[in-house]
């Protein structure tokens, strides 16, 4: 199937039998076109004439994006997003060939999880991200400002109190916020201020990043429900990897947009897969991904439920990995 019908097909997925019958399309275009992941698939001796379920098709360790380009050998590069990494770690690129998916993906998970964008107010406090070059959750924001153009919309380095103020004030008014903000930096600002806000989704985006020490989920929310007064924080799940986002509103449950799909592999063997309940390691079909590699496993330690919603726990430590030792591809 060419590219083109491919893309056209990736957001008008309806159900399960739509997801299914385009994931095997996908697998099928990247073995022929990724040069990367056909030699993984091939070391596996998975070729898609023997593929008969979509578990069954191989999912890429997330570690081959700091050490492979994963791109579609026809394509050409429109952007490159880099994870965050401490310096000397080799860090992830995702070369994006592009962008208007990637633009599609994150405005339609969000607009059919939340509403327009048109009627928020969208307020941002990503330290992290602002500090350096190639992070995709910033343009994911800049392009939710751009598509809310709200006058009072903005990124919040290191200005706390302007932010305390223009929160409160706007929720006061009534005004619909969406403060999206990284869980170490939405800390600070509840040490520094306390509210009582009534119109604003608070979410986090996860990461401590070293700045703090590190908590649960569930600690986080219980700190910053009390800080912020509101009954529910909400999480945005995503990487630099995919280019689709899951969200949950509440208790750290996430659920997916109807072109990503999550799977739950056995800690010990990525080719066994658990019932539902039971914790693994997260794999991730994310058919956005179309010119990259759209079956990923990755390093998140999760678990999933009979609604499709999914649980994020933990990640594996290094030593932890079990992987199918073709690092050396």
């Amino acid at each position: 199937m060419e590219l083109a019908e491919l893309k056209e097909k990736i957001f008008s997925i309806e159900n399960k039998q739509d997801f299914e019958r385009l994931a095997f399309e996908v697998f099928h275009f990247q073995y022929e076109n990724s040069p990367v992941y056909r030699k993984f698939c091939d070391a596996l001796g998975k070729k898609p004439s023997q593929i008969t379920e979509i578990i069954n098709i191989p999912f890429l360790p997330i570690e081959f994006f700091k050490s492979h380009k994963i791109l579609s050998k026809q394509a050409q590069t429109e952007e490159i997003f880099t994870s965050s990494g401490t310096t000397g770690n080799q860090v992830s690129k995702h070369y994006v060939s592009d962008l208007k998916i990637y633009e599609t993906a994150f405005v339609k998970a969000f607009e059919e999880k939340y509403g327009k964008l048109t009627d928020y107010v969208v307020l941002a406090l990503l330290p992290s991200y602002l500090e350096r070059t190639g992070s995709s959750l910033i343009y994911m924001v800049n392009a939710f400002m751009e598509k809310s153009n709200h006058p009072r919309n903005g990124f919040y380095l290191d200005d706390l109190k302007s932010l305390s103020l223009t929160l409160k004030e706007l929720d006061k008014e009534g005004k619909k916020i969406l403060l999206i903000g990284v869980s170490f930096a939405l800390l600070d600002l509840i040490e520094k201020e306390k509210f009582q806000l009534k119109n604003t989704i608070v979410m986090e985006t996860g990461g401590m990043k070293g700045r703090k020490k590190e908590i649960t989920r569930q600690e986080l929310h219980q700190h910053l429900k009390k800080g912020f007064g509101v009954k529910n924080i909400h999480s945005e799940y995503g990487m630099t990897e995919l280019l689709s986002q899951a969200y949950s509103n509440e208790n750290g449950v996430f659920s997916c947009p109807k072109w990503m799909k999550v799977f739950i592999r056995e800690p010990h063997d990525p080719f066994e897969f658990l019932p539902f309940g039971k914790s693994g390691g997260i794999n991730i079909i994310d058919l956005a991904n179309i010119n990259s590699c759209s079956f990923i496993a990755t390093q998140d330690l999760g678990r999933i439920y009979e609604n499709g919603k999914f649980e994020v726990i933990g990640r594996f430590d290094h030593s932890d990995i079990r992987g199918c030792n073709l690092m050396a591809l």
